[in-house]
């Protein structure tokens, strides 16, 4: 199975606001002093932007249209929602924010079925009733090629649900702890993981059970990734919110943001490259 893709789904929002829902468990939000009109110019002007870029990298791009009521500030971020898979399986994850559980659209749902081949669909939503919630690929980081998946333990990744997703999807589940420089969990995996072909971008120093730490390094030792450590400050500028990716022709493509780009240094990128 390849770890990257050459086509991405994506939702345009109606509403990009300061979500009350998940500040208590997104130490990473940060309340921006300006109009809501104004933020949300700068936010399409960002997202047409990004969508041309991956354009004109040779990557299939698939924009969906966020509908603005109900009002869901968070709808730039499908991935946590659902994720689609190599085999034909189609996931729907449980959302720990009630204005995010909004967010599962059918529309976009059918529109999926009609275009690419889904051959099962595993609806784990239901446990938002049980207050159990796994947030897709936010929650989960999959090494595709080696058929493991990383989680980190927070209010929104059930560990127990993480393990039995991982049965239905036939991954070896690596679950640790992983904590801010402050002390308070990381509310995503992905944020302090990116796991691409050959390199795997990390926060070691978040996890600071060691036994959990040595875990997570051998494992992605054995899979064949070289490790590139990344510091508490580069995982504040998102540099393990890094995604990768493929043009259409088979070039390996790396998407990140110029806050993450920025932080890096030379011998990082160059390990990267």
């Amino acid at each position: 199975m390849k770890q990257q893709t050459n086509s991405l789904f994506l939702v345009r929002p109606s509403n990009f606001v300061f979500n009350t829902e998940t500040a208590h468990s997104n130490a990473f939000q940060q309340v921006i002093h300006e109009s809501p009109k104004a933020i949300y110019q700068k936010v399409d002007a960002e997202f047409t932007g990004f969508v041309q870029t991956l354009e004109a990298a040779g990557v299939d791009v698939h924009v969906f249209e966020d509908t603005k009521d109900p009002v869901k500030p968070d709808a730039v971020f499908p991935n946590n929602w659902i994720s689609c898979h190599e085999d034909g399986t189609l996931v729907l994850y449980p959302m720990c924010a009630t204005n995010r559980q909004l967010e599962r659209n059918p529309d976009f749902i059918a529109y999926i079925k009609k275009h690419f081949e889904v051959k099962r669909v595993l609806d784990l939503s239901v446990y938002e009733k049980e207050n159990r919630f796994l947030e897709g690929t936010g929650s989960i980081i999959f090494d595709h090629k080696s058929k493991k998946a990383y989680a980190c333990i927070s209010p929104r990744t059930d560990q127990a649900l993480f393990i039995s997703t991982c049965e239905l999807l036939g991954y070896q589940p690596i679950s640790f702890h992983a904590n801010d420089s402050d002390g308070k969990a990381i509310y995503h995996t992905n944020v302090m993981l990116c796991i691409a072909e050959h390199f795997a971008a990390i926060c070691l120093e978040s996890i600071s059970n060691e036994e959990e730490r040595m875990h997570v390094i051998e494992s992605l030792t054995e899979s064949g990734h070289q490790i590139i450590e990344i510091s508490f400050a580069q995982m504040y500028h998102f540099a393990g919110n890094m995604l990768a990716l493929e043009s259409n022709d088979g070039r390996p493509l790396l998407a990140l943001s110029q806050s993450a780009f920025t932080s890096l240094t030379n011998d990082q990128k160059d390990k990267i490259e």
